[in-house]
């Protein structure tokens, strides 16, 4: 999954929605989503750390 993804697990990015349609996953599925989700969530720690080092040298 990539940040292109809807909160839903549809990939329209609008961040979230209903959707008349439920999906199910299967637990190696579900599994696969976790994972992904833990390494965007990484990502974005260290994005964040980033840029808190760039605003506090130019503080």
């Amino acid at each position: 999954m990539s940040g292109e993804n809807c909160a839903c697990g549809g990939s329209c990015g609008c961040g979230g929605h209903d959707h008349a349609e439920e999906v199910l996953l299967t637990r190696e599925e579900y599994i696969l989503r976790l994972e992904q989700y833990l390494k965007d969530l990484r990502a974005e720690i260290v994005s964040v750390e980033q840029e808190l080092t760039e605003l506090r040298q130019t503080a």
